[in-house]
C-alpha cells in the first residue's frame, strides 16, 4: 500500500512540476524579437501580439520546406473551419522571403503572416524552446499563453484549449 501511495505522490509531483515549467507569458527576448511582415516591414513580436489583443490567437510556427508542416496543413484548415473567431498567426522559419511567400501561395495558407529573420534555431526559436515544427501555441484574449506547445493541429490539448477560450 505504501508503494501505491508513493507512486501516486510521485505522479502528482511530476505533473505539478511539468505545469510549473510551462510559461504563461512570453519572455522579453520573444517580445523584442523583430520579424518581417509580408510587406517587408520589421515588427517586434510584442507589436504583432498587440494587433490581436482581445482575440484568441493560434500561432503556427512552420516552414515551406518542412514535410510535417505541409502534411499538417489540412488539419489547420479543419481547425480554422471549427474555430472561425480565432486569429491564425503563421510564423515562418523559411530561409528566404521568396521561399516563404511562394509557400504561402502554394499551400494556400490563410491567416496573418510573419517571417523569422534567423530561422527556427535563432533567437525567437530559442526563446520559445522551439525544437520541432510545426509548433502550435495558443494565446488568450489577454495576451497570455494558454497553450505553450502542440505539434499537431488536431492535438487534443489544442482543441480543448480553444473550446475553453470561446
Amino acid at each position: 500500500m505504501k508503494n501505491i501511495v508513493a507512486m501516486a505522490l510521485m505522479l502528482v509531483l511530476s505533473i505539478a512540476c511539468t505545469n510549473a515549467q510551462t510559461p504563461k507569458e512570453f519572455s522579453k527576448e520573444s517580445l523584442d524579437y523583430k520579424m518581417v511582415s509580408l510587406e517587408g516591414q520589421e515588427i517586434t513580436f510584442k507589436d504583432v501580439l498587440k494587433k490581436y489583443k482581445g482575440k484568441t490567437v493560434v500561432i503556427d510556427v512552420w516552414a515551406s520546406w518542412c514535410p510535417d508542416c505541409i502534411k499538417g496543413m489540412p488539419k489547420v484548415v479543419n481547425l480554422q473551419k471549427e474555430f472561425t473567431d480565432v486569429v491564425y498567426l503563421f510564423i515562418s522559419a523559411d530561409k528566404t522571403p521568396e521561399a516563404w511567400k511562394k509557400g504561402i501561395e502554394k499551400y494556400n495558407v490563410n491567416g496573418e503572416h510573419y517571417l523569422l529573420t534567423d530561422g527556427m534555431k535563432g533567437a525567437f526559436g530559442k526563446s520559445i524552446k522551439l525544437d520541432w515544427i510545426p509548433r502550435y501555441m495558443v494565446v488568450d484574449k489577454k495576451g497570455k499563453i494558454a497553450l505553450f506547445k502542440a505539434i499537431e493541429a488536431d492535438d487534443e490539448n489544442l482543441i480543448t484549449t480553444l473550446k475553453t477560450l470561446k
